[in-house]
């Protein structure tokens, strides 16, 4: 049993399978059905009524049956004599007329049944069977191509997605713009033709009628069609929809809005023109099907242009038709005489019945022939439509389809050519209705995506929510975009937004528009191949300060990143190896451009400083180059930036202090960080940079620091983090500017006495090395101290001269051997309200008043004042009171 819901898909089904049915299809499918009607009616006679009757021909009947002959006559004979009219003659019995059979009825049903199957010809006892079975053939291969296997998935896939085209709104909102845009396009063309001065008119056609314009609309003119369904509710002042299937959906129904008419003076009263302005407002859910169908059609087309199996399985189909129509011709034409009401039999049963000819009649004959040439005539009609269908797909290309009636007509110019099973399926459903393929073009054209895709985006991401996600860091307003399509029209409306971070966005573009954007000075741009509109780029020339670019390969980076001519910082970060980018000049060379630039920091893996940077030596200040980790052989081209104040070689695998630094006489910050340096005896090259002031050259592997370190007299900040240093030359303390000295992480096991001459340091980090006592200068002479951190030593003891250090901020005493730590702790006020991280065990050693003073919170007005106090350190974080009491309680437990 089929239930109610399937018995509907297959009717479903079979309604939309119309669409691919031509004129011709349609009128085989009527021609095999009336063939079917001619068996079947020819058949039931057969069954109920065809018979045949039988007559001997020889008058001589054999001795074995006279007596029974003679005795049968006598019946008939009597049987005629009662039927005479009594008035006719007085003789009761006149004479018998005719010839004698001797035959009696079983007899002749006898012979009729052996002369029905060996005088009648087999065509006329089996011609409706034939004809049936013809028929259903003929049916079958009419409509195979709709059930092999290899096309009847994408002919349903082709039909469900044409049914979603029709039925999408976004289809109805395309072409009412591009009629839209065609009725404005025409309508300036008439004005333009009206503003020409008239010209005076040829004699010989000024008598001629004018003739009428007629124009092409890309308007859906109301054909019906299985896939739309029509609804007769909707409102009258609705304009005109080019899909009337969506006037159905009740969603989009309520979502139409009529657009403000644009009238025109007097003399043009007639024209009525829509403004440009969007006609149909799609809701989310409907966007989103809108986004999906596009991505559907656009996999479809992939999928179908790859191969030609439908349209061969078609022609293969035609062919076959035809052939089998030719036969069945071929031989059913030359038996069309043997159908005839007479037949000679010749039965081998003379010893039963006594004669051997008999003349039989075919009552059926007259009937069968007429039937058959009813049958013949229809064949032939549909041999001849199965030619015109073969002449129609040899003769046209079928296989190539192009939308140059719909480019013509309407503004959807951009629709491209199709080709193969795809091209093929559109010819079939233009045979049935020319405006399927015009709605399947809406989302086959990137314009119309591009449309829809911004148009979700203005409504999915509006000026509310952008401002909802802009935040304030640094005392700058920042707004970072992950992921999206394209950029967000009402991005370009937040005039207030400082630094903007786009990242893997496919299609970024900057319009004109950015030029509301009179804040945005910062721009970020990670895996974001942006372009840029000759409006929006003089904007961006004027107002851009920093860009930070994120990219795969050199190629990837825009090429009006280099006209920026207000851009005063650059960050580059990606691979820029020399066979991808500097040895081929890769865009260094345009920096030449970039007059203000003054920071260049750049993130990859160069093997050597590019010489191209003197291009812009006059104005740049700081150079940063990241190099991950790759050897960077050749550092010549530093030597042309004299004026560098700044310079950071990190992950560059250098071993020894390069030769390039001597000319930079202005340098003040130099960061040899995570390299491979061992020795230092090249810092005494350094001694003319007397402009030097920050030297960091952690995590190295540095043996000893030399005593050349002493010519260095400008060095406020030491880094020397992370080494493998196991003494500190006196030379060391000389540099009485020192403020900040970073020491941790090496294998120091004392801190000489002579720390003493650095009276200024406010920053001392001795942390990860293997002290056991520090000294007593250390806190009578280094007064300025702030930050101090010995964690991770062997300490056992603290001098009770640390009370002097009043100004000490942050001191870290965990991970030692401390015993107990000294009440002069208490004298040091800075370290209140969690300056001050130890255990637990020996925080509570104090005296009672030290603890109460240490642990002392300060007031509001108090606490702020101190967190401007409190300068940065690169290794001593801030913690505050309730963090200081979690660690020191978990340390203290461990």
């Amino acid at each position: 049993m089929f239930s109610l819901s399937e018995l509907a898909s297959l009717n479903e089904r079979q309604s939309r399978s119309k669409l691919l049915k031509p004129w011709w299809e349609v009128f085989m499918d009527y021609l095999v059905v009336l063939m079917l009607m001619v068996s079947v009616l020819a058949g039931t006679v057969l069954l109920s009524r065809d018979r045949v009757v039988c007559l001997p021909l020889d008058p001589t009947p054999t001795p074995n049956t006279s007596s029974q002959s003679y005795s049968n006559s006598d019946e008939p004979s009597s049987k005629a004599s009662s039927q005479v009219p009594r008035s006719s003659s007085p003789n009761p019995r006149p004479p018998a007329r005719g010839r004698r059979t001797h035959l009696v009825y079983q007899q002749y049903v006898y012979i009729s049944q052996v002369c029905y199957h060996e005088a009648l010809p087999w065509y006329s006892r089996f011609f409706p069977y034939m004809a049936l079975l013809q028929s259903l053939v003929l049916l079958a291969s009419g409509s195979f191509w709709f059930h092999f296997p290899l096309t009847s998935a994408r002919i349903e896939h082709f039909l469900a997605i044409l049914g979603k085209c029709c039925e999408s709104p976004w289809t109805s909102r395309a072409l009412s713009h591009a009629a839209r845009q065609e009725r404005i396009r025409d309508q300036q063309e008439e004005e333009q033709e009206e503003r020409q001065p008239p010209q005076t008119p040829h004699p010989s056609t000024s008598s001629l009628p004018p003739v009428p314009r007629t124009r092409h609309s890309s308007l859906d003119s109301g054909t019906d069609s299985p896939l739309l369904k029509r609804s007769d509710s909707v409102s009258t002042a609705i304009p005109p929809s080019p899909c009337p299937s969506t006037h159905s959906c009740d969603g989009f129904v309520s979502s139409v809005s009529l657009a403000p008419r644009v009238y025109f003076p007097a003399s043009r009263s007639s024209a009525v023109l829509y403004s440009p302005r969007q006609v149909i407002n799609l809701d989310k859910s409907d966007g989103e099907q809108a986004r999906a169908l596009f991505e559907r059609v656009r996999r479809f087309r992939s999928h179908c242009e790859s191969s030609d199996v439908i349209y061969k399985v078609y022609l293969a189909q035609t062919i076959f038709k035809l052939l089998l129509v030719t036969l069945i011709v071929s031989y059913t034409t030359p038996l069309l005489d043997s159908i005839s009401f007479t037949h000679t039999c010749h039965p081998e049963e003379h010893a039963l019945v006594g004669y051997s000819t008999f003349e039989c009649t075919h009552a059926l004959a007259s009937l069968l022939h007429k039937l058959l040439v009813a049958y013949l005539t229809l064949l032939g009609l549909y041999g001849l439509l199965n030619l015109y269908t073969l002449s129609w797909i040899l003769h046209s290309s079928l296989r190539q389809y192009s939308f140059h009636v719909l480019k013509e007509s309407c503004s959807l110019r951009d629709v491209p050519d199709l080709s193969n099973d795809l091209a093929f399926l559109l010819h079939m459903a233009d045979q049935y209705d020319p405006l399927l393929a015009q709605r399947l073009s809406v989302f086959l054209s990137p314009v119309s995506e591009t449309r829809l895709l911004e148009e979700n985006q203005e409504r999915r991401w509006g000026p509310e929510k952008l401002r909802s996600m802009t935040t304030d860091a640094e005392g700058q307003s920042r707004l970072q975009l992950v992921a999206l399509p394209r950029l967000p029209p009402a991005l370009f409306t937040l005039s207030q937004l400082q630094v903007l971070k786009l990242e893997f966005i496919t299609d970024a573009k900057f319009t004109a528009q950015v030029a509301n954007m009179t804040s945005l000075r910062e721009l970020h741009l990670c895996h974001c191949p942006a372009s840029v509109d000759p409006g929006a780029l003089g904007v961006l020339q004027e107002r851009l300060e920093a860009l930070h670019l994120t990219f795969n390969q050199a190629a990837d980076i825009p090429g009006w990143v280099y006209s920026l001519r207000g851009l005063h910082e650059l960050h580059l970060s990606g691979r820029l190896d020399y066979e991808g980018g500097v040895g081929r000049g890769w865009t260094l060379g345009s920096l030449r451009q970039l007059r203000h630039l003054r920071v260049l920091v750049v993130r990859g893996m160069l093997q050597r400083v590019p010489g191209e940077l003197y291009e812009v030596a006059g104005s740049l200040v700081r150079l940063e180059i990241h190099n991950e980790g790759s050897r960077l052989f050749v550092l010549t081209g530093l030597r042309r930036i004299a004026g560098l104040r700044e310079l950071q070689l990190q992950g560059c695998q250098l071993e020894r202090l390069p030769s390039a630094l001597l000319a930079l006489t202005n340098l003040r910050t130099l960061d040899l960080q995570h390299n491979n340096l061992r020795t230092l005896e090249e810092l005494l090259s350094l001694a003319h940079l007397r402009r030097l002031s920050c030297l960091r050259l952690a995590y190295n592997r540095v043996l000893a620091l030399p005593a050349s370190v002493g010519v260095l007299r400008g060095l406020e900040l030491l880094d020397l983090a992370n080494n493998q240093l196991q003494d500190l030359p006196p030379a060391l303390f000389t540099l009485h500017r020192l403020r900040r000295l970073l020491l941790a992480g090496n294998l120091l096991e004392e801190l000489p006495a002579e720390v003493k001459a650095l009276q200024q340091l406010t920053e001392l980090d001795l942390s990860g090395n293997r002290l056991e006592t520090l000294p007593a200068e250390l806190f009578s002479s280094c007064l300025e101290l702030h930050i101090l951190n010995v964690a991770h030593n062997s300490l056992s003891s603290l001098p009770t001269e640390i009370g002097a250090l009043t100004q000490l901020l942050r001191l870290d005493l965990r991970s030692n051997s401390l015993e107990e730590l000294p009440a002069e702790l208490g004298y040091c006020s800075g370290l209140h309200g969690g300056g001050l991280l130890v255990e637990d065990c020996l925080f509570h050693s104090l005296p009672r008043h030290a603890r109460d003073i240490l642990t002392h919170s300060c007031s509001p007005s108090g606490k702020s004042s101190e967190s401007q106090s409190r300068p940065e350190s690169d290794s001593f974080p801030y913690f505050s009171a309730t963090q200081w009491s979690f660690s020191s309680a978990l340390e203290s437990q461990i």
